[in-house]
């Protein structure tokens, strides 16, 4: 028995331990960018070349029906040398959007424009797999990328084709901004967590020479650097992660342009957010298998070395919550000391929300309304943490898998647009749910119970958990259940 008890204990300790690294993380990362922030030089003018490289334009879609009009719209606006200029749009569709989009892609054509449509019926390697194949085809020296929702600006490649005079670069990431930030509380929340890690991580990770990555879309690579960091792999579910340290690692600098911006659509649906995490989980779990032992057996300084590790298992928060939730009531009930450990992962916890409250920039919300949004974004964290961490470890457990991808569609502001979607665009919700309630229900008991030998501390912080599992166990149920009362509606997404 006490071996069992030494055991937990010891556990506990580990998973505090855990949690409080990765929120001092967000420390590092907040003071890197603060630090280089105000030490930062604006960047020297860059002398346009003299001839403009070629660049290939790569569009992967799979039933985008949606998007893809808008998408195609804005990628044949860009102001570039037509001569020196190709569109690929790559469609692994399965319904009506193939039909659409080689209509599209005729009626450019006919304009002038060199674009062409590639069309796949087995989606082998999904994403991974049709740059792969489209990429013999491709004739730029540049290969630029932009997923479905993406909608660049007409001089997107003005400003980014010019740094790539650096022959050392590899590749250049910009920022994501978003076309329905205001849609829902939700999205809001979302917008914040990704300005976060937009605005300070990606910037402090680039202005101090650390590893970083390609985002999947809105960057530029060159074409030689993906060919000698060995292409585009599909053993992970996150290509796009795998490639930048692969390249990284080879001697290629990845640089970040915080300042040119990509308006995107980001998921209003809970499951469909939970789906996109699960994916970005999972690939990032399967690239520290492939990744992380190279890292260690390099000859990388310790420091970027160190935040690689960090960076790649950033996910590993997670299971790390999930963990400490349930060990959380035997511990008390039978090492209520181990609770002594609380003042120090509580000031580790500060972290992440000091991140999401400095991520400011032109066109951002309000310091008050950032603030605002802090409490959904730290409840939208702990609701979707069990299905996170089955993600994580899935992906430790297994190589590839299927790509679920995230729908894309063209939402805006209006809450009211989902109405004109067809079912089949919207994913169906997971028997997870249950679990989840099941989760907030055993946090407010543990509550209960530990609050005459704890105190009132720890019933705080299983509220949290609580109601991070009913909001999005709540939401997600209220989005998949027809509700006659519209302000019963409103309640959860305004």
């Amino acid at each position: 028995m006490q071996i069992l008890v030494d055991s937990i204990g010891f556990l506990y300790l580990l998973v505090i331990f855990g949690l409080s690294l990765y929120g001092f993380n967000s420390f590092i990362n907040t003071i890197l960018y603060l630090l280089s922030n105000s030490q930062v030089k604006k960047r020297t003018r860059i002398t346009l070349p003299k001839e403009w490289p070629a660049v290939t334009i790569q569009l992967p879609i799979y039933n985008e029906k949606y998007t893809v009009d808008r998408l195609l719209r804005a990628v044949t606006k860009l102001d570039y040398p037509s001569q020196r200029l190709q569109i690929q749009v790559l469609d692994d569709s399965t319904d009506d959007t193939a039909k659409l989009v080689r209509g599209l892609v005729e009626e450019y054509r006919s304009q002038g424009v060199n674009v062409e449509w590639l069309h796949r019926t087995n989606r082998l390697g999904y994403k991974a797999g049709a740059l792969s194949e489209a990429l013999p085809r491709a004739t730029g020296e540049l290969i630029a990328i932009f997923d479905a929702d993406f909608v660049p600006k007409p001089d997107w490649l003005k400003k980014t084709v010019p740094l790539f005079q650096n022959q050392k670069l590899g590749c250049l990431q910009t920022r994501w901004g978003h076309t329905n930030r205001n849609y829902s509380a939700l999205t809001r929340a979302e917008a914040l967590a990704i300005d976060g890690h937009f605005i300070i991580e990606q910037t402090a990770r680039a202005r101090n020479d650390l590893f970083l990555n390609f985002n999947g879309t809105a960057g530029l690579w060159r074409r030689a650097c993906i060919e000698d960091a060995g292409g585009w792999q599909w053993d992970t579910l996150t290509e796009d992660l795998d490639l930048s340290y692969r390249a990284q690692m080879r001697g290629w600098k990845i640089d970040y342009l915080p300042d040119v911006v990509v308006p995107a659509e980001l998921p209003a649906q809970v499951e469909a957010f939970k789906k996109q995490q699960f994916r970005w989980a999972m690939g990032s779990s399967q690239v520290v298998c492939k990744i992380l032992p190279k890292v260690f057996e390099s000859t990388l300084p310790w420091k970027i070395r160190l935040m690689a590790v960090l960076h790649l298992t950033g996910y590993f928060v997670h299971p790390l919550m999930l963990a400490s939730l349930l060990l959380t009531l035997p511990v008390g009930l039978l090492l209520p000391k181990a609770f002594s450990l609380f003042p120090i992962s509580f000031i580790a916890g500060l972290g992440p929300p000091l991140l999401y409250v400095l991520a400011t920039a032109p066109n951002s919300p309000s310091l008050h309304e950032r603030l605002k949004l802090l409490p959904i974004l730290t409840l939208t964290g702990f609701g979707i943490s069990l299905s996170t961490s089955i993600a994580v470890l899935q992906g430790l457990a297994k190589k590839g898998g299927a790509f679920i991808r995230t729908p894309k569609l063209n939402l805006g502001n209006r809450s009211k647009q989902l109405k004109d979607i067809e079912h089949r665009y919207l994913p169906p919700i997971s028997p997870l749910v249950w679990i989840e309630i099941g989760l907030g229900i055993y946090a407010l008991i543990t509550g209960i119970v530990l609050q005459p030998f704890i105190g009132w501390g720890i019933v705080l912080w299983m509220i949290l958990y609580m109601l991070g599992y009913f909001y999005i166990a709540g939401l997600n149920l209220i989005q998949h259940t027809p509700v006659k009362s519209e302000r019963a509606a409103k309640s959860f997404t305004a």
